[in-house]
């Protein structure tokens, strides 16, 4: 490797059931970092922390199975929190990780904590991002018309799978879903079309049984009996808009973990790693360096998003 050239390495790990995960390694140092995405994402929410910690960290991104470039089990049926806590263990025995700080967003921050409860000599820190302990569908929009109207949603999406999926993939391949997202879900003002089109991209493409197992078994998770027993330095970052994870989450969060951190970005929203980069970036510096003794160098400036004009009428 010639000098200044960071160390990276993607591969796909093959887990017991047949599924084969796919991962990312890039950077040096310790401790090692750990990126955990949310719902029916490829880790499109990490695109400026994780170059960021990359400068002074070993950092490894990895997708769930049937997310991302990972693929699905023999036995469909075996997807979802149950597992994933598993895969990630032999992740980083596969990457020779040992212990590590886990960011989580969204589904991630259950991804995290759980991993946390059952591993915890492997975790040495925690950033929990714009997600919850558990339930979702409870809190919603401050609402549980997600929760009533899941039922009917999955039956549809498991009995006519084929046809879903091509619904699904004409309908977010449309600029109009896009901006509809923008315009309700997130701060626009803030938010760049280029940095959200990966997901939906993304999400168009994933198979929609995998999306309802995976969002039903978030659903039975919860990390609330959990919370008073994290015994790591942890960080919670939340959007004072988040429409998907209301901040009151991360606040009730926060106050139970034991000597946990909160940061709230009162405009930020659910993609608030995207829309307030540089915020992020200096407050996990500052946790790094005060919480856990480590330093990830000066925070860059924020990048000035290309914030895409409104779609026309």
């Amino acid at each position: 490797m010639s000098p200044g050239t960071r160390y990276f390495h993607q591969d796909r790990l093959r887990v017991p059931d047949g599924a084969q995960l796919y991962y990312q390694v890039q950077g040096d140092g310790l401790p090692g970092m750990v990126f955990c995405d949310g719902l029916g994402c490829d880790g499109f929410a990490w695109k400026y922390l994780a170059p960021y910690l990359v400068r002074n960290h070993r950092v490894l991104r990895w997708h769930y199975r049937g997310h991302g470039r990972s693929t699905v089990p023999e036995d469909r049926s075996r997807i979802g929190m149950l597992y994933t806590c598993d895969d990630l263990r032999r992740m980083l025995d596969a990457v020779g990780m040992e212990r590590v700080v886990l960011f989580g967003h969204s589904m991630g921050v259950q991804v995290a904590l759980e991993f946390q409860r059952r591993y915890a000599q492997r975790v040495c820190g925690l950033v929990l991002v714009c997600g919850s302990y558990g339930n979702p569908l409870d809190t919603f929009h401050d609402s549980t018309v997600l929760k009533r109207a899941f039922p009917l949603i999955r039956g549809v999406v498991e009995r006519y799978p084929e046809q879903s999926a091509r619904i699904i993939h004409t309908v977010l391949r449309t600029e109009l879903a896009v901006q509809l997202a923008i315009t309700l879900e997130m701060n626009r003002e803030r938010i760049a079309r280029n940095d959200l089109a990966p997901y939906f991209d993304h999400l168009a493409r994933m198979d929609p049984v995998v999306f309802v197992r995976t969002l039903e078994s978030m659903a039975e998770h919860n990390a609330w009996d959990h919370l008073p027993h994290v015994d790591v330095p942890t960080l919670v970052v939340a959007g004072g808009q988040d429409k998907f994870t209301p901040g009151w989450i991360s606040e009730e969060m926060a106050d139970r973990i034991p000597g946990a951190e909160l940061e709230l970005i009162p405009e930020g929203t659910h993609t608030t790693p995207l829309e307030a980069p540089g915020r992020v970036e200096a407050r996990v510096e500052r946790f790094l360096r005060e919480r856990l003794n480590v330093r990830t160098g000066a925070p860059s400036p924020p990048p000035t998003p290309v914030v895409s004009p409104p779609a026309g009428p």
